[in-house]
């Protein structure tokens, strides 16, 4: 048991007691090793429970934040996911452990030299059921579409078209809405392809820069 495992152990049972997270969740988030995310200088304050510079203007969200969004996309074994913003790579991480290795994470990352990042730390944890594309993330990746979940780490001015043409029927989508006030948006699309949205709460997160994003 190394010092970061408790590190990590002691985040874990905070998010628990406080955000009553699922055991699937904590699970995950107990298994994922979130120093390793995060700029070596800044490894020391990996665990504590707010937000981290990663460069190039992009953030690693709180564990808290990553936590409820997993919950809240209701995330199943075998389950392929599309993630927009890639960032650090730890969201991604955390929910491939959730899907297993059955299931497939997409993540689509705007800046390169992060999606390499993450991809080199994925080989490196043998994490093989995250793909990383470098691309616009707010028009998703038609490729692999459709998918059971999106959930997007960037504030979008709207809920993107294109996101929601590659939600499969039954599927859902998390994502954050806003500019200067923020919402986190549970939509929901039913077996017919009609879609529901509701608004989890008020939320602060970079802004998603795209075709269907704000411009850079």
């Amino acid at each position: 048991m190394d010092e970061y495992f408790e590190r990590r152990k002691r985040m874990v049972e905070r998010l628990k007691d406080e955000l009553k997270i699922s055991e699937k969740v904590a699970k995950a988030m107990l298994e994922v090793p979130r120093h390793l995310f995060v700029p070596p200088h800044m490894r020391r304050e990996a665990y504590n429970d707010y937000p981290l510079p990663i460069g190039y203007g992009q953030t690693i969200s709180a564990p808290h934040m990553v936590a409820i969004m997993c919950d809240l996309l209701d995330l199943k074994e075998g389950e392929r996911v599309l993630e927009v913003g890639t960032g650090s790579g730890y969201h991604a991480a955390v929910v491939s452990r959730i899907v297993g290795e059955e299931g497939l994470v997409v993540t689509v990352e705007r800046i390169p030299e992060l999606a390499e990042t993450a991809k080199k730390i994925y080989e490196s944890l043998c994490y093989d059921n995250i793909k990383v594309v470098v691309g616009d993330g707010s028009v998703g990746y038609e490729e692999l579409a459709p998918y059971d979940k999106i959930y997007v780490t960037a504030s979008a001015p709207k809920i993107p078209v294109k996101l929601l043409a590659q939600l499969k029927n039954g599927g859902r989508m998390v994502i954050p809405v806003g500019d200067f006030v923020q919402h986190l948006y549970v939509v929901d699309k039913d077996e017919y392809g009609r879609v529901k949205k509701r608004s989890w709460g008020a939320v602060r997160f970079v802004p998603l820069i795209g075709e269907e994003g704000f411009e850079d």
